[in-house]
C-alpha cells in the first residue's frame, strides 16, 4: 500500500498548486518526438483542474548547465500539453522572479501555467534553500508527480517540500504501488528479465530480485561478467573485471534461493559495433578471442521465450543486445514480443532502453504497465530511499 498522501487527500479548490512533473522528453528541431511522459502526467493535472486548482507546472528537460539554454526550453512541451489536455496552457519564460510571481497572482481556478526548465537555475541540482523557498512562494500546495526524478534530492523534488504541504501525484503513487507490489506479492511464476551493458549498474537490484523471483533471465552486456564468473572465456565481450568476484556471490545466492538463472547459451558475434558489421552465431563457449557478443542468439531466444511464456508476472528492464543497430536487434525484438504475447501475465517494463524497444517494435500498448522512471525504478527495486518520496506527507 502507498503510504504517502496524494492529491485526493487534500482540498485543492482555489489553491495554487505547484506540480513537479517529469517532462524530460526527446526533442528534435523544436518538436517533441515522444510524448509518453506528458501523457503519463495527465491524470494528475486533469484531477487538479477538474477540482478547481490553479496549476503551476515545473519540470527539468535535458542537462543544461544551470543557465538558460534554448535547446532545452519547455516551450515545445507546453504546446503538446495544451493539445493533449484540451485547454489553454500558459508559459512563463522564467522559473522564479517578478514575471513568474505576476503570472501566478493573476491565475484563476482551473488554469494551467508551465514554468521554464528548472535546471536553467543553478540552485536546482544543488538543492539551494533560497531557490527552493522562491519556488515555494509561488504556491499553497506542492505535488510531486515526477517518478523519474524522485530519486534526486533537488530543489524541485525535496527543497520545496520543506515549505509547503507536500503530497504525491497519481502517477507517482501508481508507479510506486505497482513496483513495490510486484516484489511483495507477485503472481507466480515470477520471471524477471534484466539486460543492458553493466552488471554493476544493477547488482543491488539482482540481489533484491533473488528474494522474490522464480526465474531470473540475464542478457545484454551485463551477462558476460556472470559468464566469466562461471569460468567461461568471452573474447572481447564487455566484462567488468572488478565485478567478477561479486558475480560469483550472485551465483551462490541463486543456488541458495533455488532460483532458476537463465544466461544466454549462444550469441550473435562481430568484431565491430556497426550497421554493416559482419556477424555470425556461435555457442556461449565458442566466442573467438578477437570477437564480441552483441546480441543473444536464436537458441537463447527460444530458451528465454519459453520461460517468459510460462510466467504469471514478468518484469523486464534492459535490452538483450545493441538493439539500436539492425544486425543486433533481433534478440531484444523477440524478447519484447514474448513479453507482449503473454497476455495471461502482469507485465511490467521499466528503463528507458526497454521502453524505447517496445516503441521501436510497436509493442508498447501490449504490456500491462510501462514505468516512466529508469533510474528511479531501479533505486526503488533495490530498496534505496527515494529523497523525493521521503519528503512527502505520510498518511495518517
Amino acid at each position: 500500500m502507498f503510504d504517502k498522501k496524494t492529491v485526493k487527500d487534500i482540498d485543492v479548490r482555489g489553491k495554487r498548486v505547484l506540480v513537479r512533473v517529469d517532462f524530460n522528453v526527446p526533442l528534435q528541431e523544436d518538436a517533441v518526438t515522444d510524448d509518453t511522459r506528458i501523457r503519463a502526467a495527465l491524470p494528475t493535472l486533469r484531477y487538479l483542474v477538474d477540482h478547481g486548482a490553479r496549476v503551476i507546472v515545473m519540470s527539468h528537460l535535458g542537462r543544461p548547465k544551470g543557465t538558460p539554454d534554448l535547446r532545452y526550453s519547455l516551450r515545445p512541451v507546453r504546446r503538446v500539453l495544451q493539445r493533449l489536455i484540451g485547454r489553454n496552457v500558459s508559459f512563463v519564460d522564467e522559473i522564479v522572479g517578478e514575471e513568474a510571481a505576476d503570472v501566478v497572482s493573476r491565475m484563476v481556478d482551473g488554469e494551467i501555467v508551465v514554468l521554464e526548465n528548472v535546471r536553467f537555475h543553478p540552485g536546482e541540482s544543488a538543492n539551494d534553500p533560497e531557490f527552493a523557498k522562491a519556488l515555494a512562494s509561488l504556491a499553497d500546495i506542492y505535488v510531486n508527480d515526477a517518478f523519474g526524478a524522485v530519486h534526486r534530492a533537488h530543489a524541485s523534488t525535496v527543497g520545496v517540500a520543506a515549505h509547503l504541504p507536500a503530497v504525491s501525484g497519481l502517477l507517482l503513487a501508481r508507479e510506486t504501488e505497482t513496483l513495490s507490489g510486484m516484489l511483495a506479492d507477485p503472481a507466480r511464476p515470477f520471471v524477471a528479465i534484466l539486460g543492458g551493458s553493466k552488471v554493476s549498474d544493477k547488482f543491488s537490484v539482482i540481489e533484491r530480485l533473488l528474494d522474490s523471483v522464480d526465474t531470473l533471465i540475464i542478457g545484454g552486456g551485463m551477462c558476460f561478467t556472470l559468464i566469466v564468473a562461471k569460468g567461461v572465456d568471452v573474447g572481447k565481450s564487455l566484462v567488468e573485471p572488478e565485478w567478477i568476484e561479486p558475480a560469483k556471490a550472485i551465483l551462490a545466492k541463486v543456488a541458495e534461493n533455488h532460483v532458476e538463472l537463465l544466461l544466454p547459451v549462444d550469441f550473435v558475434i562481430s568484431d565491430a559495433i556497426a550497421e554493416d558489421a559482419d556477424t555470425r552465431i556461435v555457442g556461449r563457449e565458442e566466442i573467438p578471442a578477437d570477437m564480441m557478443g552483441l546480441d543473444i542468439g536464436p537458441a537463447t531466444v527460444e530458451l528465454f521465450s519459453q520461460a517468459i511464456g510460462d510466467a504469471k508476472t514478468v518484469f523486464w528492464n534492459g535490452p538483450m543486445g545493441v538493439f539500436e543497430m539492425t544486425p543486433f536487434e533481433n534478440g531484444t525484438r523477440k524478447i519484447a514480443t514474448a513479453v507482449a504475447r503473454n497476455n495471461r501475465a502482469v507485465s511490467i517494463v521499466g528503463g528507458g532502453d526497454s521502453v524505447a524497444a517496445l516503441r521501436k517494435f510497436d509493442l508498447e500498448e501490449r504490456v500491462t504497465f510501462v514505468s516512466t522512471g529508469g533510474g528511479a525504478s531501479m533505486k526503488l527495486l533495490e530498496g534505496s530511499k527515494l529523497p523525493g518520496m521521503e519528503a512527502l506527507l505520510d498518511r495518517d
